[in-house]
């Protein structure tokens, strides 16, 4: 049996724990040997993935041969020389619109490129690169023999969430509004998502679709669109944190360690039908922004731009998962750890960046 290559973990030991404990072993076994091409690999769920799966080669020495797709592979290498230098990591230089090129035989393709469009992105433009995104990967898959395909969709394919409905489930039908330009990354992974039932059932592709909602953790950056990064960012600058509207959407968030567990899982034991990942415990912004101070700082120091309108229901975006939790899921991390580990890996690695 050849050494396992030595892995340095970017996340703290304990996430590395949690994460060989809480995926079962038949799903490490299952992973033995496989080839495994990565698009995303370089972004917040890819780094949690190939952490995750490096964690149990380096724990069960699996023969793992993962292939990493970057636009940049020197900007992650300098990102996180840790992922892009391992033994079983190979970085392939190219976009996931342009695989045509790519051959050689993959086992498993996990398709985690998650962009979400900047408002300020073309709608069209932003659309089209995630639907070609998922037909490429798709197209790679049945062309270099692929069985299992993993498409991480998200809870943006059901649209705006009913204010009666306290947690959507998989099979709710609605969708985004198709008037509205600003829905364009919910249309694009709906069409994924469509496409990829397409392949399972016309080639015999075992497809797995996690539709992710809202996260914590290490990698996750503070200075984009993700309210919990900027709630994080004001608080480790010393800032009182800014809420923009009126505190009262109400959203959930999973720590990135589960998040992994969860990914795995599904990619092995789950079925054809998508799955939710995210928590189930909503809270609004308004009590997030508070959470979020007070681990940080001991004190609650938070500025709410806007003032709530009575009698309008809160926005709301929280997943039902049950769906997940009969193949043995469930949330590991409590929020408040979550916020505290995220803030503490930012510091570390980033000690004057506040």
């Amino acid at each position: 049996m050849r050494a396992a290559p030595a892995y340095r973990p970017g996340i703290a030991a304990d996430d590395v724990a949690l994460i060989l404990e809480r995926v079962a072993a038949p799903v490490w076994q299952a992973l033995r040997g496989q080839r495994v091409f990565i698009t995303g690999g370089t972004g917040f769920l890819g780094c949690w993935l190939l952490e995750a799966l490096l964690a149990g080669e380096a724990q069960f020495d699996l023969g793992l041969q993962l292939t990493v797709l970057s636009r940049d592979p020197d900007g992650f290498r300098a990102k996180a020389p840790h992922l892009a230098g391992a033994a079983a990591v190979t970085l392939l230089r190219g976009d996931m619109a342009e695989l045509a090129g790519v051959d050689g035989r993959y086992d498993i393709v996990i398709h985690a490129a998650t962009d979400v469009a900047r408002a300020d992105a073309d709608p069209l433009h932003a659309f089209e690169q995630i639907v070609a995104g998922s037909r490429e990967t798709l197209a790679l898959a049945r062309r270099c023999g692929a069985s299992r395909y993993l498409l991480t969709s998200s809870g943006a394919v059901y649209g705006r969430q009913p204010s009666d409905c306290s947690h959507v489930d998989e099979s709710y039908a609605g969708a985004p509004d198709t008037g509205d330009s600003a829905s364009a990354y919910g249309q694009a992974k709906r069409v994924a998502e469509w496409m990829s039932a397409c392949h399972a059932e016309r080639h015999g592709l075992e497809v797995r679709i996690a539709r992710c909602f809202a996260f914590a953790g290490p990698y996750l950056p503070l200075d984009a669109h993700f309210a919990i990064g900027n709630f994080i960012a004001d608080s480790l600058a010393g800032r009182p944190v800014h809420v923009g509207g009126d505190g009262t959407p109400l959203r959930s968030y999973l720590y990135a360690a589960d998040l992994a567990v969860w990914l795995l899982t599904i990619l092995v034991q789950g079925d054809r039908r998508p799955y939710n990942v995210g928590s189930s415990h909503a809270l609004a912004l308004a009590e997030l922004a508070a959470l979020v101070s007070r681990s940080i700082t001991g004190a609650e120091q938070v500025h709410i731009a806007g003032t709530p309108t009575p009698g309008r229901p809160p926005q709301r975006y929280v997943p039902a998962t049950a769906r997940a939790a009969a193949l043995g899921l469930q949330e590991y991390t409590d929020l408040a750890t979550a916020i505290r580990k995220t803030a503490a890996w930012h510091h570390k690695e980033h000690p004057h960046a506040a």
